[in-house]
Protein backbone atom coordinates (compact mmCIF):
# COMPACT_ATOMS: atom_id res chain seq x y z
CA UNK A 1 0.00 0.00 0.00
CA UNK A 2 0.98 3.22 -0.94
CA UNK A 3 1.04 6.60 1.25
CA UNK A 4 -1.78 7.78 -0.89
CA UNK A 5 -3.52 4.65 -0.95
CA UNK A 6 -3.70 4.71 2.83
CA UNK A 7 -4.98 8.65 2.37
CA UNK A 8 -7.38 7.37 -0.02
CA UNK A 9 -8.96 4.90 2.34
CA UNK A 10 -8.73 7.18 5.67
CA UNK A 11 -10.99 10.26 3.49
CA UNK A 12 -13.27 7.83 1.35
CA UNK A 13 -14.27 4.55 3.73
CA UNK A 14 -14.47 6.61 6.49
CA UNK A 15 -17.25 9.53 7.69
CA UNK A 16 -15.20 12.42 7.91
CA UNK A 17 -16.84 15.38 9.97
CA UNK A 18 -15.04 18.10 8.19
CA UNK A 19 -16.46 16.75 5.06
CA UNK A 20 -19.96 15.45 5.32
CA UNK A 21 -20.80 17.19 8.93
CA UNK A 22 -22.92 15.48 11.45
CA UNK A 23 -23.14 11.90 9.52
CA UNK A 24 -19.38 11.16 10.86
CA UNK A 25 -20.44 12.29 14.46
CA UNK A 26 -20.38 9.19 16.96
CA UNK A 27 -22.49 9.05 20.30
CA UNK A 28 -20.41 7.56 22.28
CA UNK A 29 -16.24 6.26 23.10
CA UNK A 30 -17.01 2.22 22.25
CA UNK A 31 -15.51 2.63 18.49
CA UNK A 32 -12.42 4.49 20.38
CA UNK A 33 -12.32 2.13 23.41
CA UNK A 34 -12.37 -0.78 21.08
CA UNK A 35 -9.44 0.51 18.72
CA UNK A 36 -7.34 1.04 22.19
CA UNK A 37 -7.52 -2.59 23.14
CA UNK A 38 -6.67 -3.79 19.94
CA UNK A 39 -3.33 -1.68 20.04
CA UNK A 40 -2.58 -2.50 23.62
CA UNK A 41 -4.12 0.41 25.16
CA UNK A 42 -1.18 2.94 23.75
CA UNK A 43 -3.32 6.18 25.88
CA UNK A 44 -2.26 4.74 29.11
CA UNK A 45 1.67 4.19 27.61
CA UNK A 46 2.14 8.29 27.72
CA UNK A 47 1.90 11.37 29.58
CA UNK A 48 -0.98 13.68 28.44
CA UNK A 49 -2.24 17.29 28.79
CA UNK A 50 -5.64 18.04 27.20
CA UNK A 51 -6.65 20.53 26.03
CA UNK A 52 -11.10 21.66 25.28
CA UNK A 53 -12.60 24.74 24.66
CA UNK A 54 -14.68 26.73 22.11
CA UNK A 55 -12.02 28.96 20.98
CA UNK A 56 -8.16 29.11 21.49
CA UNK A 57 -7.42 25.74 22.30
CA UNK A 58 -5.46 25.12 19.10
CA UNK A 59 -3.50 27.95 20.18
CA UNK A 60 -2.86 27.65 22.87
CA UNK A 61 -1.85 23.71 22.47
CA UNK A 62 1.24 25.05 20.19
CA UNK A 63 1.98 27.68 23.07
CA UNK A 64 2.33 24.82 25.57
CA UNK A 65 4.36 22.13 23.06
CA UNK A 66 6.84 25.45 22.20
CA UNK A 67 7.35 26.13 25.76
CA UNK A 68 7.48 22.56 26.97
CA UNK A 69 10.18 21.88 23.93
CA UNK A 70 12.23 25.02 24.97
CA UNK A 71 12.49 23.12 28.41
CA UNK A 72 14.45 20.45 26.67
CA UNK A 73 11.37 18.35 26.65
CA UNK A 74 10.25 16.47 23.21
CA UNK A 75 6.43 16.77 22.65
CA UNK A 76 3.59 15.07 20.42
CA UNK A 77 0.89 16.73 19.65
CA UNK A 78 -2.52 16.22 18.31
CA UNK A 79 -4.62 18.62 16.60
CA UNK A 80 -7.23 18.62 14.56
CA UNK A 81 -8.62 19.55 11.70
CA UNK A 82 -5.41 20.22 9.45
CA UNK A 83 -5.10 22.84 7.10
CA UNK A 84 -3.30 20.80 3.87
CA UNK A 85 -1.31 17.98 4.88
CA UNK A 86 -2.98 14.88 7.15
CA UNK A 87 0.41 14.54 9.31
CA UNK A 88 -0.16 18.12 10.64
CA UNK A 89 -2.66 16.23 12.77
CA UNK A 90 0.01 14.18 14.44
CA UNK A 91 3.37 16.26 15.24
CA UNK A 92 6.64 15.71 17.59
CA UNK A 93 8.00 18.79 17.77
CA UNK A 94 7.07 20.20 14.69
CA UNK A 95 7.86 16.77 12.85
CA UNK A 96 4.82 15.53 11.02
CA UNK A 97 4.45 11.66 11.49
CA UNK A 98 6.15 10.21 8.47
CA UNK A 99 4.21 8.69 6.06
CA UNK A 100 5.42 4.98 6.56
CA UNK A 101 3.95 5.09 10.25
CA UNK A 102 0.88 6.50 8.48
CA UNK A 103 0.88 3.38 5.50
CA UNK A 104 1.64 0.80 8.58
CA UNK A 105 -1.36 2.21 10.60
CA UNK A 106 -3.88 1.18 8.31
CA UNK A 107 -2.05 -1.82 6.94
CA UNK A 108 -2.56 -2.97 10.28
CA UNK A 109 -6.14 -2.00 10.70
CA UNK A 110 -7.08 -3.11 7.33
CA UNK A 111 -5.70 -6.42 7.91
CA UNK A 112 -6.99 -6.61 11.37
CA UNK A 113 -10.70 -6.70 9.71
CA UNK A 114 -12.44 -5.15 13.20
CA UNK A 115 -15.72 -5.47 14.05
CA UNK A 116 -16.08 -1.96 13.63
CA UNK A 117 -17.63 1.14 11.66
CA UNK A 118 -14.50 3.69 13.12
CA UNK A 119 -14.89 6.83 12.02
CA UNK A 120 -12.61 9.04 10.61
CA UNK A 121 -11.39 10.82 13.86
CA UNK A 122 -11.59 7.83 15.62
CA UNK A 123 -9.15 6.40 13.63
CA UNK A 124 -6.69 9.46 13.59
CA UNK A 125 -7.45 9.35 17.20
CA UNK A 126 -6.24 6.17 17.66
CA UNK A 127 -3.17 6.38 15.09
CA UNK A 128 -1.94 9.07 17.16
CA UNK A 129 -1.97 7.62 20.39
CA UNK A 130 -0.54 4.40 18.86
CA UNK A 131 2.11 6.37 17.45
CA UNK A 132 3.13 8.12 20.63
CA UNK A 133 3.40 4.89 22.64
CA UNK A 134 6.36 3.90 20.00
CA UNK A 135 7.82 7.05 20.26
CA UNK A 136 7.48 7.90 23.92
CA UNK A 137 7.77 12.22 23.42
CA UNK A 138 7.79 13.74 27.48
CA UNK A 139 4.40 15.05 26.15
CA UNK A 140 1.70 14.74 24.81
CA UNK A 141 -0.88 17.82 24.22
CA UNK A 142 -3.94 16.11 23.22
CA UNK A 143 -6.89 18.72 21.59
CA UNK A 144 -10.05 17.87 21.92
CA UNK A 145 -11.59 17.58 18.14
CA UNK A 146 -15.57 18.80 19.29
CA UNK A 147 -17.10 18.99 22.72
CA UNK A 148 -15.23 16.57 25.13
CA UNK A 149 -17.31 14.49 26.90
CA UNK A 150 -17.82 11.82 24.09
CA UNK A 151 -14.60 13.03 22.08
CA UNK A 152 -12.70 10.37 21.43
CA UNK A 153 -9.81 11.83 22.66
CA UNK A 154 -11.30 11.29 26.00
CA UNK A 155 -10.30 7.83 26.78
CA UNK A 156 -7.04 9.49 28.45
CA UNK A 157 -6.16 10.73 32.16
CA UNK A 158 -4.09 13.38 31.38
CA UNK A 159 -1.54 14.86 34.02
CA UNK A 160 -3.51 18.34 33.06
CA UNK A 161 -7.09 19.05 31.30
CA UNK A 162 -7.37 22.88 30.30
CA UNK A 163 -10.23 24.50 29.12
CA UNK A 164 -10.09 27.67 27.12
CA UNK A 165 -13.24 29.04 27.16
CA UNK A 166 -17.19 28.58 26.09
CA UNK A 167 -18.95 29.78 23.38
CA UNK A 168 -22.53 29.29 21.53
CA UNK A 169 -20.74 26.74 18.57
CA UNK A 170 -21.79 23.36 17.65
CA UNK A 171 -24.62 23.62 19.51
CA UNK A 172 -26.52 21.12 17.67
CA UNK A 173 -24.69 18.24 19.60
CA UNK A 174 -23.25 20.49 22.39
CA UNK A 175 -26.23 22.00 23.63
CA UNK A 176 -28.70 25.50 23.13
CA UNK A 177 -27.03 27.26 26.34
CA UNK A 178 -23.32 27.91 27.95
CA UNK A 179 -24.15 25.72 31.02
CA UNK A 180 -24.63 22.78 29.37
CA UNK A 181 -22.25 23.37 26.46
CA UNK A 182 -19.83 23.70 29.46
CA UNK A 183 -20.72 20.31 30.83
CA UNK A 184 -19.76 18.82 27.66
CA UNK A 185 -16.22 20.44 27.46
CA UNK A 186 -16.06 19.67 31.14
CA UNK A 187 -16.56 15.97 30.62
CA UNK A 188 -12.40 16.04 30.22
CA UNK A 189 -12.44 16.89 33.85
CA UNK A 190 -11.04 13.36 35.44
CA UNK A 191 -10.77 12.51 39.49
CA UNK A 192 -7.99 13.98 40.99
CA UNK A 193 -6.74 15.50 37.61
CA UNK A 194 -6.17 19.42 37.98
CA UNK A 195 -8.00 21.80 35.47
CA UNK A 196 -6.96 24.93 34.59
CA UNK A 197 -10.46 27.39 33.09
CA UNK A 198 -8.90 30.25 30.78
CA UNK A 199 -11.38 32.38 30.86
CA UNK A 200 -14.07 33.74 33.77
CA UNK A 201 -17.85 33.05 32.99
CA UNK A 202 -20.28 33.94 35.05
CA UNK A 203 -22.54 31.02 33.48
CA UNK A 204 -19.90 28.21 32.96
CA UNK A 205 -17.65 28.75 36.05
CA UNK A 206 -20.41 26.80 38.25
CA UNK A 207 -20.46 24.13 36.04
CA UNK A 208 -17.03 23.34 36.14
CA UNK A 209 -16.31 24.18 39.27
CA UNK A 210 -19.17 21.40 39.81
CA UNK A 211 -17.17 19.07 37.75
CA UNK A 212 -13.89 19.62 39.73
CA UNK A 213 -15.82 19.33 43.10
CA UNK A 214 -17.19 16.05 42.41
CA UNK A 215 -13.90 14.26 41.61
CA UNK A 216 -11.96 16.42 44.05
CA UNK A 217 -9.65 18.26 41.29
CA UNK A 218 -7.81 21.22 41.89
CA UNK A 219 -8.95 23.95 39.88
CA UNK A 220 -7.25 27.12 38.62
CA UNK A 221 -9.13 30.01 36.74
CA UNK A 222 -6.18 31.45 34.40
CA UNK A 223 -8.02 35.46 34.67
CA UNK A 224 -8.10 35.11 38.15
CA UNK A 225 -4.57 33.73 39.13
CA UNK A 226 -2.68 36.00 36.87
CA UNK A 227 -2.86 38.99 35.10
CA UNK A 228 -1.26 40.14 31.88
CA UNK A 229 -0.77 43.02 30.20
CA UNK A 230 0.36 44.21 26.99
CA UNK A 231 3.50 46.23 27.05
CA UNK A 232 3.76 47.31 23.29
CA UNK A 233 6.23 46.44 20.74
CA UNK A 234 9.54 46.07 21.63
CA UNK A 235 13.37 45.65 20.13
CA UNK A 236 14.16 45.01 16.32
CA UNK A 237 12.36 41.84 16.33
CA UNK A 238 9.04 43.86 15.85
CA UNK A 239 6.94 41.40 18.31
CA UNK A 240 3.97 41.89 20.92
CA UNK A 241 5.18 42.12 24.29
CA UNK A 242 3.39 41.38 27.83
CA UNK A 243 4.07 41.44 31.65
CA UNK A 244 2.58 38.23 32.78
CA UNK A 245 2.40 37.69 36.98
CA UNK A 246 0.18 37.43 40.08
CA UNK A 247 -2.57 40.43 40.46
CA UNK A 248 -1.12 43.18 42.10
CA UNK A 249 2.23 42.62 41.11
CA UNK A 250 4.07 45.42 40.17
CA UNK A 251 6.11 43.87 37.66
CA UNK A 252 5.66 40.35 35.66
CA UNK A 253 7.76 38.36 33.14
CA UNK A 254 8.04 39.88 30.19
CA UNK A 255 7.17 37.91 27.40
CA UNK A 256 7.02 38.27 23.83
CA UNK A 257 5.60 36.01 21.14
CA UNK A 258 5.45 35.83 17.31
CA UNK A 259 2.20 35.29 17.43
CA UNK A 260 -0.42 37.61 17.14
CA UNK A 261 -3.87 38.61 16.70
CA UNK A 262 -6.65 39.33 19.03
CA UNK A 263 -7.12 36.42 21.08
CA UNK A 264 -2.95 36.12 22.01
CA UNK A 265 -3.29 37.42 25.77
CA UNK A 266 -6.28 35.11 26.58
CA UNK A 267 -4.56 32.52 25.20
CA UNK A 268 -0.70 33.65 26.65
CA UNK A 269 -2.32 33.66 29.95
CA UNK A 270 -3.93 30.02 29.51
CA UNK A 271 -0.72 28.30 29.00
CA UNK A 272 1.00 30.39 31.69
CA UNK A 273 -1.09 28.90 34.13
CA UNK A 274 -0.78 25.53 32.65
CA UNK A 275 2.86 25.55 33.17
CA UNK A 276 3.24 26.66 36.37
CA UNK A 277 0.71 24.64 37.79
CA UNK A 278 3.06 21.83 35.97
CA UNK A 279 6.10 23.00 37.32
CA UNK A 280 7.82 20.19 39.26
CA UNK A 281 6.29 17.83 36.80
CA UNK A 282 9.44 16.27 35.57
CA UNK A 283 10.47 19.84 34.28
CA UNK A 284 11.25 23.48 36.13
CA UNK A 285 9.84 26.35 34.24
CA UNK A 286 12.38 29.17 33.52
CA UNK A 287 10.94 32.43 32.33
CA UNK A 288 14.25 32.22 30.03
CA UNK A 289 13.05 29.15 28.75
CA UNK A 290 9.68 30.59 28.57
CA UNK A 291 10.80 34.05 26.28
CA UNK A 292 13.03 32.00 24.63
CA UNK A 293 9.85 29.28 23.42
CA UNK A 294 7.05 32.15 22.88
CA UNK A 295 9.54 34.16 20.63
CA UNK A 296 9.18 30.95 18.22
CA UNK A 297 6.13 29.70 18.10
CA UNK A 298 5.61 29.14 14.39
CA UNK A 299 9.03 27.90 13.47
CA UNK A 300 9.18 25.36 16.34
CA UNK A 301 5.21 23.88 16.11
CA UNK A 302 4.39 24.15 12.63
CA UNK A 303 1.50 26.86 13.57
CA UNK A 304 -0.36 28.40 11.01
CA UNK A 305 -3.71 29.42 9.87
CA UNK A 306 -4.58 31.71 13.12
CA UNK A 307 -4.54 35.37 12.21
CA UNK A 308 -1.88 34.79 9.42
CA UNK A 309 -0.18 37.24 7.38
CA UNK A 310 0.20 35.79 4.00
CA UNK A 311 1.57 38.83 2.99
CA UNK A 312 2.87 41.71 4.86
CA UNK A 313 2.02 45.27 2.51
CA UNK A 314 1.11 46.30 -1.34
CA UNK A 315 -1.80 45.04 0.47
CA UNK A 316 -1.77 43.46 3.46
CA UNK A 317 -3.19 40.04 3.54
CA UNK A 318 -4.33 38.33 6.83
CA UNK A 319 -5.72 34.83 7.19
CA UNK A 320 -7.83 33.58 9.99
CA UNK A 321 -9.65 30.47 10.52
CA UNK A 322 -12.09 31.88 12.90
CA UNK A 323 -15.59 30.86 12.50
CA UNK A 324 -17.85 31.43 15.54
CA UNK A 325 -19.15 34.24 16.98
CA UNK A 326 -16.45 34.74 19.98
CA UNK A 327 -13.77 33.83 17.69
CA UNK A 328 -15.14 36.32 14.65
CA UNK A 329 -15.70 39.50 16.82
CA UNK A 330 -12.23 40.56 17.90
CA UNK A 331 -11.35 39.75 14.51
CA UNK A 332 -13.74 41.96 12.75
CA UNK A 333 -12.89 44.42 15.01
CA UNK A 334 -9.01 44.20 15.03
CA UNK A 335 -9.47 44.70 11.07
CA UNK A 336 -12.41 47.34 11.35
CA UNK A 337 -9.83 49.69 13.77
CA UNK A 338 -7.20 49.40 10.99
CA UNK A 339 -9.73 52.17 9.40
CA UNK A 340 -8.67 51.08 5.87
CA UNK A 341 -10.91 50.07 2.74
CA UNK A 342 -11.22 45.80 3.14
CA UNK A 343 -11.36 43.08 1.08
CA UNK A 344 -12.78 40.36 2.61
CA UNK A 345 -12.90 36.38 1.03
CA UNK A 346 -15.28 34.11 2.70
CA UNK A 347 -16.53 30.90 2.39
CA UNK A 348 -18.58 28.76 4.84
CA UNK A 349 -19.76 25.65 5.77
CA UNK A 350 -23.34 24.53 4.84
CA UNK A 351 -24.50 23.84 8.42
CA UNK A 352 -23.45 27.36 9.55
CA UNK A 353 -26.30 29.66 11.26
CA UNK A 354 -25.58 32.59 8.73
CA UNK A 355 -28.14 34.66 10.27
CA UNK A 356 -25.32 35.16 13.46
CA UNK A 357 -22.10 35.37 11.65
CA UNK A 358 -23.13 37.43 8.80
CA UNK A 359 -24.02 39.99 10.84
CA UNK A 360 -20.88 40.73 12.34
CA UNK A 361 -19.18 41.38 9.52
CA UNK A 362 -19.20 45.15 8.40
CA UNK A 363 -20.88 46.28 5.58
CA UNK A 364 -18.46 49.04 4.45
CA UNK A 365 -16.21 46.50 3.21
CA UNK A 366 -15.72 44.62 -0.79
CA UNK A 367 -17.11 40.70 -0.45
CA UNK A 368 -15.65 37.65 -2.49
CA UNK A 369 -17.96 35.03 -1.78
CA UNK A 370 -15.82 31.43 -2.42
CA UNK A 371 -16.73 27.85 -1.57
CA UNK A 372 -13.96 25.75 -0.34
CA UNK A 373 -13.31 22.60 -2.49
CA UNK A 374 -14.88 20.70 -0.04
CA UNK A 375 -18.48 18.45 -0.42
CA UNK A 376 -19.45 20.33 3.15
CA UNK A 377 -18.81 24.10 1.55
CA UNK A 378 -21.82 26.01 1.44
CA UNK A 379 -22.05 27.17 -2.55
CA UNK A 380 -20.80 30.51 -3.65
CA UNK A 381 -23.91 31.39 -4.92
CA UNK A 382 -26.01 30.80 -1.54
CA UNK A 383 -23.95 32.74 0.34
CA UNK A 384 -23.77 35.60 -1.67
CA UNK A 385 -27.39 35.98 -1.41
CA UNK A 386 -27.75 35.56 2.20
CA UNK A 387 -25.41 38.23 2.94
CA UNK A 388 -26.77 40.24 0.48
CA UNK A 389 -30.08 40.29 3.04
CA UNK A 390 -27.94 41.70 5.80
CA UNK A 391 -25.87 44.70 3.22
CA UNK A 392 -22.80 42.49 2.45
CA UNK A 393 -21.95 43.15 -0.87
CA UNK A 394 -19.58 41.30 -3.33
CA UNK A 395 -19.10 39.00 -6.61
CA UNK A 396 -19.32 35.32 -6.77
CA UNK A 397 -15.81 33.57 -7.67
CA UNK A 398 -15.12 29.49 -9.09
CA UNK A 399 -12.58 29.21 -6.70
CA UNK A 400 -11.11 30.19 -3.31
CA UNK A 401 -7.55 31.13 -5.19
CA UNK A 402 -9.73 33.59 -7.59
CA UNK A 403 -11.84 35.35 -4.82
CA UNK A 404 -8.01 35.80 -2.86
CA UNK A 405 -6.70 37.00 -6.82
CA UNK A 406 -9.00 39.56 -6.95
CA UNK A 407 -9.23 40.96 -3.67
CA UNK A 408 -5.26 41.54 -3.75
CA UNK A 409 -5.47 43.01 -7.53
CA UNK A 410 -8.44 45.20 -6.19
CA UNK A 411 -6.45 46.08 -2.68
CA UNK A 412 -3.63 47.03 -4.53
CA UNK A 413 -5.51 49.36 -6.39
CA UNK A 414 -6.67 51.36 -3.27
CA UNK A 415 -4.89 55.28 -2.66
CA UNK A 416 -1.38 54.81 -1.72
CA UNK A 417 -2.29 50.75 -2.00
CA UNK A 418 -3.32 50.67 1.93
CA UNK A 419 -6.18 48.43 1.28
CA UNK A 420 -6.42 45.22 3.40
CA UNK A 421 -7.41 41.50 2.13
CA UNK A 422 -9.00 39.38 4.65
CA UNK A 423 -9.44 35.76 4.07
CA UNK A 424 -11.93 33.69 6.80
CA UNK A 425 -15.09 31.78 7.23
CA UNK A 426 -13.83 28.65 7.57
CA UNK A 427 -10.59 26.70 8.02
CA UNK A 428 -11.27 25.18 5.14
CA UNK A 429 -11.40 28.61 3.21
CA UNK A 430 -8.08 29.45 5.09
CA UNK A 431 -6.39 26.27 3.71
CA UNK A 432 -6.26 27.41 0.29
CA UNK A 433 -4.87 30.22 0.22
CA UNK A 434 -1.98 29.00 2.56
Amino acid sequence: MTYQQSLDYLYTQLPMFQRVGAAAMKKDLSNTLALMEWLGNPHEKIRCIHVAGTNGKGTTCHLLAAALQAHGQRVGMYTSPHYQDFRERIKINAEFIPEAAVVDFVTRLQAAELDLQPSFFEITVAMAFDYFAREQPDWCIIEVGLGGRLDSTNVITPELSVITNIGLDHTQFLGETLPEIAFEKGGIIKPGVPVIIGESQEETLPVFRDLARSGRSQLIVADQAYHINLVGMQGLDNLKYFSIGLPGAEAGLIIGSDLDGPHLAKNLLTAYASLVLLHGNDFALSGKSLQFGWKQVVRSTYYVGRWQVLQARHPLCIADSAHNTEGLVPVIERLTAYGRPLHIVIGVVNDKDLSKALPLFPERATYYFVKADIPRGLPATTLQATAAAHGLIGKVYDSVAAGYDAAKTAAQQEAAQDGIVFVGGSIFTVAEVL
